[in-house]
């Protein structure tokens, strides 16, 4: 049970990572060029944050759909792990699956968990960030506008 539940947090932890640098980026203008379609609408032509998934001039619904079908499609086939019935790994969470190894097994034991621990806790971090984030995106229509560090204004 506990190796499930460390599964769990790892895989959030690596979602909260690339959700909270989508947003950092997208909101200081860094969008993926060309066009999203073939009807000419570009990337950066659709909002930022939750106001791409639900909103006036959000993604329309067959792009989401894509969207969710290639996260079921790496849910289902690629990002497996031990926990979820692929060969061991050497840890939970290692979707390496035999295949990608980048000098993992060329660090000793002690640095190994020290880059697991350290894994965890950024994500832990990214959790609360984009969630911090995301509450803020939704306070902004109530009347409170803080002014963030390092994103500014998110209106």
């Amino acid at each position: 049970r506990f190796d499930r539940l460390r599964y769990v947090e790892i895989k959030h932890g690596r979602i909260a990572q690339l959700a909270f640098l989508g947003q950092i980026g997208t909101r200081n203008g860094i969008h993926l060029s060309g066009d999203i379609d073939y009807s000419g609408d570009a990337f950066d032509s659709f909002p930022d944050g939750w106001a791409a998934i639900n909103g006036p001039d959000a993604i329309p619904g067959e792009g989401l759909g894509q969207i969710i079908a290639f996260v079921g499609a790496l849910e289902l086939g690629v990002m497996k792990d031990s926990a979820n019935g692929a060969e061991p790994g050497d840890f939970v969470g290692d979707f390496r699956n035999g295949s990608i190894d980048f000098g993992w097994d060329t660090f000793d034991e002690e640095t190994q968990l020290s880059k697991r621990a350290i894994e965890l806790n950024n994500g832990r971090a990214a959790m609360m960030g984009i969630l911090g984030l995301m509450v803020h995106e939704e306070i902004v229509p109530l009347g409170y506008d803080a002014d963030l560090p390092i994103i500014g204004h998110l209106v």
